[in-house]
């Protein structure tokens, strides 16, 4: 059963549904049938509340779907359509869900892209609407854009006469002279100028039965840069689309054998097809920009998905481009390579006679070589992420979910210790993306963000988004405070346009994450970490010592503020029971705090050694010990010696759950904004989803200058080779006098050593001592620059 669709409950659950949402429109449609008012479609009698639903039960569950006489398609449109086309638009509301997203989706496209270049700046855009209907699309769409303006003309295509005549009517009443209406085959329409802008499907294709044609002549109707957005019922198993490389996303995409038997059948009443090969085939016709798979949950679960595209060659560019000439670019510039031909040869080093390339190349002349698009990445507005294939385990392992929603790193001893030029080009991991945005405010040559976890990448594709398309007020809610009323309009209309396919499903099933309900935690309560931070909130609250947090972080004083700690904070958070009942567990030292059993091994020895405890005495103790003394060495000099309500924003948020305007981290600031926001300030950053060791492995020879890896080589095996082989990697693409920025949990890390041994010069910057605090983020035992100074043969 497995095999079928997973889990057996949640299959037998899903198929519930969508029985008894079936069986309830069925059951109502033959109790009402015979109340059905004999009311022809073009009659200009207004119709009561009941009589479209009426008509619309009668239509689709009653009414035999055959044609007349002709036995045509147009005549079998007419059979169905010509009793409910007045009722048309009262009773697909709920049916038809997701049409205000796709035209959301489409005009930020247009607003983002422009007019299309192969016109006059004087000539306005065109869109085509295939199957149009009664023109409810169009009308939604003055929500967004304003028709008359924003388009030079707009062409509704429908084969069914009395669908068109209500679309006639309504554009007659609202007085828009540049739309017109042709009721005609889809196949057979043509435009004289230079193509359409934009050409839109909402629920038509799954009713076309020759679609391949429909779907063909797309080609020649839509305009170079145009796009087009489609939207429609589906069905499908994984098993048809696992092995694509050009898809916008799996997430959400197979349907369960139950539903996808359910629902083809159900449909198939009224003639509309959702077999897979429809959405398969305008996949393969086009490229894909942003998709995403939805569910109606209203009427039972009725899968459904939009899908923005656009030509597979040239590029939404605005001059038509060699799609090898776009590969070999986003090569250079994920590899540092300077050179763009295809066959250049590799370092003596390799052994493949070829440079390495980044993960997408060989996937992108693959694709070319069989007639398919590119992956989605590559049709992306900005060339920010990279490709990569988020079906690999070393990717699913995180299921989905990012540990951290805020960096641990202190932003402002980085750029003390780093002082960025023009001429750096860096290297960091990802994390939430925090202080790639300080070092893009300081405007390096170039930064290759790298996380292997794809949602810490999505964090950062957000911020980036909300940078480029976001005024300061709204950035500020979303990432200072946490939260904003109409994230959802803003993700669909605003950010889309800015970001990869997977990173829009990924927020758009999140939209919830920065709710404004009164049960909502935003954003700062989301991620691995939110273990902790509730964890921390809940002992406050239980202990009673609620208020004396709020005051702590409300302290005038210093002085005020370590009172506050020393007599009604610390005795709760720091307490030996709390720590041996929970915190020093291991499963939760990783799912909260993102320790893993390596690194904790470190702060076990570290302590074992400070005590002189010898190896595997009372195991159990040490451990519950040592957390302990590394939460004292950690919070004490935190709360002594910074400010946290005025000037500690890392432990600001955790204790409040958002920021303030006075406390925060550097890239929330509104002058890094103004300066982020400009026109391609971003355009220097690269995002990774890897590996830091596949991504310098790629990487041209001597090309960085600076390496920030946080405290990742923690997680190594002291007994594995993976230090040796990231630290020879760093060595091989640092230039000479490059630096290498890292934070242990480790007073002495057992990898320095492996630095010093290949052509680093180790220097310990900070370490706790003393009680003095290394940095307001406090949470590491060292910090250590590594300096090349001389080249590996």
């Amino acid at each position: 059963m497995a095999s079928l669709g997973g889990n057996i409950i949640s299959v037998d659950l899903d198929f519930i549904k969508a029985f008894a949402g079936f069986s309830a429109i069925v059951i109502g449609s033959l109790l009402v049938s015979k109340f059905i008012p004999r009311q022809k479609s073009n009659s200009k009698k207004p119709l009561n509340a009941v009589t479209p639903f009426l008509l619309f039960f009668y239509s689709c569950f009653i009414k035999p779907h055959r044609g007349n006489k002709k036995g045509t398609q147009q005549d079998a449109l007419e059979s169905f359509y010509e009793k409910q086309a007045s009722a048309y638009d009262a009773t697909r509301k709920i049916l038809l869900q997701g049409r205000e997203d796709m035209l959301a989706l489409v005009a930020a496209q247009l607003k983002t892209r422009g007019k299309s270049h192969s016109k006059g700046a004087e000539s306005g855009r065109v869109w085509v609407d295939v199957g149009g209907g009664t023109g409810w699309n169009i009308e939604a769409m003055s929500a967004l854009v304003d028709i008359p303006k924003f388009f030079s003309a707009v062409y509704l295509v429908d084969f069914s006469p009395s669908l068109c005549h209500v679309a006639r009517q309504r554009f007659q009443r609202l007085g828009w002279n540049n739309v017109h209406v042709v009721c005609k085959d889809a196949r057979k329409f043509r435009l004289e100028n230079d193509g359409a802008d934009l050409v839109t499907m909402s629920y038509s294709l799954s009713m076309i039965p020759d679609y391949y044609s429909v779907i063909d002549s797309f080609a020649s109707l839509l305009a170079p840069n145009g796009v087009i957005g489609v939207v429609d019922f589906y069905v499908q198993s994984n098993a048809d689309f696992t092995f694509r490389s050009y898809t916008g996303g799996f997430v959400g995409r197979h349907v369960n054998w139950f539903l996808r038997t359910f629902w083809r059948a159900w449909f198939d009443l009224d003639r509309v097809g959702l077999e897979a090969s429809r959405r398969d085939y305008l996949e393969y016709r086009f490229g894909t920009v942003i998709d995403a798979n939805m569910r109606n949950y209203s009427l039972g679960g009725i899968p459904y998905y939009i899908w923005v595209g656009c030509h597979k060659l040239p590029f939404p560019s605005p001059t038509p481009t060699d799609p090898e000439d776009i590969i070999n670019k986003i090569d250079a510039v994920a590899t540092e390579s300077s050179d763009l031909s295809p066959n250049r040869q590799a370092p003596a080093s390799t052994h493949t006679g070829m440079r390495p390339r980044f993960n997408g190349f060989l996937v992108g002349v693959q694709n070319l070589s069989a007639n398919l698009p590119l992956p989605a990445f590559f049709y992306q507005n900005h060339p920010w992420r990279m490709y990569y294939d988020d079906q690999l385990p070393k990717h699913t392992q995180f299921k989905d979910q990012y540990i951290y929603a805020f960096t641990w790193e202190d932003s402002r001893v980085d750029q003390d210790l780093l002082h960025i030029g023009p001429n750096d080009v860096i290297l960091a991991i990802t994390s939430a993306g925090d202080n790639i945005l300080s070092y893009a405010a300081q405007s390096p040559a170039r930064i290759h963000a790298v996380d292997l976890n794809p949602a810490q990448n999505h964090l950062l594709e957000l911020k980036m988004a909300a940078y480029t398309a976001l005024p300061y007020v709204d950035f500020w809610k979303l990432f200072g405070e946490g939260k904003h009323p109409d994230f959802r309009r803003l993700l669909l209309t605003k950010l889309s346009p800015h970001l990869s396919s997977r990173s829009f499903q990924f927020w758009l099933d999140r939209v919830d994450i920065f709710s404004t309900t009164k049960n909502s935690h935003g954003l700062y309560n989301t991620g691995g970490s939110r273990h902790a931070i509730r964890l921390f909130r809940w002992i406050s609250w239980a202990f009673g010592c609620r208020a004396e947090v709020h005051k702590f972080l409300a302290a005038k004083t210093i002085v005020e503020q370590r009172e506050i700690w020393t007599n009604q904070i610390r005795p709760t958070l720091l307490s030996t029971f709390l720590c041996n009942l929970v915190v020093s567990q291991e499963s939760f030292l990783w799912t909260a705090l993102g320790v893993p059993k390596n690194q904790l091994a470190m702060i076990e020895a570290d302590y074992s050694s400070a005590n002189s405890i010898a190896p595997g005495n009372n195991k159990k103790n040490t451990r519950s010990n040592a957390i302990w003394k590394y939460m004292v060495d950690t919070l004490d000099p935190v709360a002594y010696q910074t400010h946290v309500g005025v000037d500690n924003p890392y432990y600001y948020v955790c204790m409040a759950g958002s920021f303030s305007s006075r406390c925060h981290p550097h890239y929330l600031s509104e002058p890094v904004h103004a300066e982020l926001s400009r026109p391609g300030a971003l355009d220097n950053l690269c995002i990774h989803t890897d590996h830091v060791d596949e991504v310098i492995a790629r990487m041209e020879r001597e090309s960085l200058t600076v390496a920030v890896i946080m405290d990742s080589m923690d997680w190594f095996d002291p007994n594995a080779t993976a230090a040796t082989v990231q630290v020879t990697r760093l060595n091989r693409v640092l230039k000479m006098g490059g630096r290498v920025l890292l934070r242990s949990a480790a007073k002495t890390p057992w990898y320095i050593g492996t630095f010093e041994a290949y052509g680093f010069s180790p220097e310990c910057i900070a370490a706790r001592a003393g009680g003095a605090c290394i940095d307001r983020v406090n949470m590491y035992s060292s910090c250590w620059i590594c300096t090349k100074v001389e080249h590996l043969v």
